[in-house]
């Protein structure tokens, strides 16, 4: 495997990443044609899948798995460690974006920590 895969992989998975989150953020749950559709037809599946990602977001689903699997990265040397410490970046930035915020930065530095080290 080239050493620059995993460069190239970050620097390509990342803005996806964001764009993904902000526009899962504006585009469905902030929307107000949803809040109104959601409010009125709860049994579709598109505002059944809108109250799940509530929930998730309710229970900060997403940056307790961000901190845990960037922890798990910090710790955990080589590649193994490396890849995990970039699924935690890849699960916190949407954590940052989708509300939980709070948590979500102590698994974004930590991931970008282990991202930098040798």
């Amino acid at each position: 495997m080239s050493s620059r895969l995993p460069l190239l992989a970050l620097l390509i998975l990342l803005p996806l990443c964001v764009a993904a989150s902000y526009g899962l953020r504006f585009a469905f749950m902030e929307d107000g044609q949803w809040v109104g559709l959601c409010a009125e037809q709860a049994q579709r599946w598109e505002c059944q899948l809108r109250a799940g990602l509530g929930l998730m977001i309710h229970f900060r689903l997403l940056a307790w798995s961000a901190l845990v699997t960037a922890l798990a990265g910090f710790l955990l040397p080589g590649r193994a460690g490396w890849w995990l410490a970039f699924a935690g970046l890849c699960l916190g930035i949407p954590a940052l974006v989708l509300y939980t915020a709070s948590l979500a930065v102590f698994a974004v530095v930590v991931a970008g920590l282990r991202l930098v080290r040798r």
